[in-house]
């Protein structure tokens, strides 16, 4: 099916993109995997493209795009590229809500050049070893304290959270003042009393670093404070929709490398005098997820178009993601049983996607978590409801 969400210029540039991929990270990933951590230079070279701060203003040495087609195609590139280590998404479509969206001319002076760049790597704090898809369950404080907040707490999962140079933590600071007390807090690397915890050892996404981070009495200027105080969890909630779409469009990206993966080895492999892509099951079995990964697609470009347009629900988004991640798992699920024991050999890509795969079912809201925002928006335990 002809996809109709790009034009021109958006292939001119997803062209650009596979370039980076192809010579500047697949090479270097097997590497980045053993070491459990991006090279740097990869982010300055993803800088030097004009692969970062898409939504920056030009001044500051951005792109100046307002269409989120651009990270789109970055996102699905790597995807498809099975680059899991570079976490380009994450810096360019996560935090600019926050760096671009919520900062002073004189903030923007100090942190979007080298955002833009690859000098600075971003990171978002929010999950702690007691809170996870509930923000209210935080509990990293920042008492203000002259012209600093002093913050103490721990965050955990932190993507990123090793190379990081500016990390958007989200704290309270005003503890006994309920939902109401959540502000978000710009921490840069030098900060006094601000460390990384060990890198953690995850089952897979091995090249992706991520880390706990501890504030000990950690000192924060004031002037490091984004948007206003106290209103952290309503910046946090607004942007919950991008993210998950964001996801959604990696994982149907990822579902459908499975799927070219897979039949490139069943196009090949030989069983019973015949290759096993002419028996009805793999016929069968690689149809289906053909025609769920069309209609998941249209559902994902749906909600690409609606936020193009300003009006995309977060009750879209959670189904977007809830679907294409699960569609990602089954397809590399299959994408295994169909390779025999060859897809349980790390020399084959489809055996390092099982392991990398599974976490999008988890990460920016379960599966469960997605039901529910859905479940919700249909008020089923409102008789009045239209």
């Amino acid at each position: 099916m002809q996809r109709t969400l790009f034009e021109a210029e958006h292939e001119e540039f997803r062209e650009l993109v596979r370039t980076f991929v192809t010579k500047e990270c697949q090479p270097h990933h097997e590497e980045w995997e053993r070491a459990g951590i991006v090279d740097r230079s990869a982010w300055r070279r993803a800088g030097e493209m004009g692969l970062l701060g898409l939504t920056v203003p030009e001044q500051y040495g951005g792109a100046g795009l307002s269409d989120p087609r651009y990270d789109v195609i970055v996102t699905e590139e790597l995807a498809f590229g099975g680059i899991t280590g570079l976490g380009l998404s994450l810096h360019n479509e996560l935090l600019a809500p926050y760096l671009v969206g919520l900062t002073t001319d004189e903030q923007k002076a100090r942190w979007l050049p080298g955002y833009c760049s690859g000098e600075t790597v971003t990171a978002i704090a929010m999950s702690e070893p007691g809170a996870g898809s509930d923000l209210r369950g935080i509990r990293t404080t920042a008492i203000r304290d002259g012209d600093h907040f002093v913050v103490n707490g721990a965050k955990t999962f932190i993507s990123n959270g090793l190379l990081a140079d500016l990390v958007v933590v989200a704290v309270k600071t005003d503890p006994g003042a309920g939902r109401g007390s959540l502000s978000l807090l710009a921490v840069e690397r030098a900060t006094p009393g601000f460390a990384r915890g060990r890198k953690l050892d995850k089952v897979g996404l091995r090249a992706q670093d991520t880390a706990e981070l501890f504030f000990n009495d950690a000192r924060v200027p004031v002037t490091n404070l984004l948007g206003e105080e106290h209103r952290g969890l309503h910046y946090l909630m607004r942007n919950l929709a991008a993210e998950r779409l964001s996801i959604a469009v990696g994982s149907v990206a990822s579902a459908r490398r499975a799927q070219e993966l897979t039949r490139q080895y069943v196009r090949s492999r030989t069983a019973f005098g015949t290759t096993i892509g002419s028996f009805q099951n793999t016929r069968f079995v690689l149809a289906a997820l053909h025609a769920r990964t069309l209609a998941v697609q249209a559902l994902v470009d749906g909600c690409v178009q609606a936020r193009i347009a300003g009006t995309l629900t977060p009750e879209d988004a959670a189904a977007a993601k809830l679907l294409a991640t699960e569609l990602e798992f089954d397809a590399v699920d299959a994408g295994v049983q169909l390779h025999g024991g060859y897809g349980w050999m790390e020399e084959y890509p489809i055996a390092r996607m099982y392991r990398d795969v599974r976490i999008t079912r988890i990460f920016g809201g379960s599966s469960e978590i997605m039901k529910e925002v859905v479940g919700r928006a249909l008020r089923l335990d409102d008789p009045t409801a239209p």
